[in-house]
């Protein structure tokens, strides 16, 4: 017999793990957290894994910078006067990446997570 309070705790666990595959709760609901309006507003879309990972696959038109190189890329990608939607493979290098460029000042940033669900999101628009 399982008892309330770990039954609490193993949905906890799941929401952690459903937010760090980016799946995000609210993309179970429909709901895009405003990359579709970003989309539709001529957004910008970095990548963010290495040069590497990028050559295997990735967003037609998409940047790629690094997630290490971001921060000395701040003025290239301000300039670019777009919103920026982050990717890549996971979710978790592109939120650091939205995490740094939103202390460095850019108001429009969007983590997109994972490359392939980007590209899917558009495909569907």
């Amino acid at each position: 017999m399982q008892c309330g309070g770990n039954r609490l705790v193993n949905e906890k666990i799941k929401l952690y793990f459903l937010k760090q595959r980016n799946m995000g709760f609210l993309s179970l609901f429909g709901l895009d957290n405003g990359l579709k309006k970003a989309l539709r507003n001529n957004a910008v879309i970095i990548d963010v894994r290495t040069a590497n990972e990028y050559d295997r696959g990735r967003i037609p038109g998409s940047l790629n910078i690094p997630v290490d190189r971001i921060s000395v890329s701040v003025e290239r990608i301000k300039h670019l006067n777009k919103p920026v939607i982050l990717c890549c493979s996971s979710g978790h290098r592109s939120r650091i990446a939205a995490n740094t460029l939103k202390q460095l000042g850019l108001k429009e940033v969007y983590n997109g997570g994972n490359w392939e669900k980007v590209l899917k999101t558009i495909e569907s628009m």
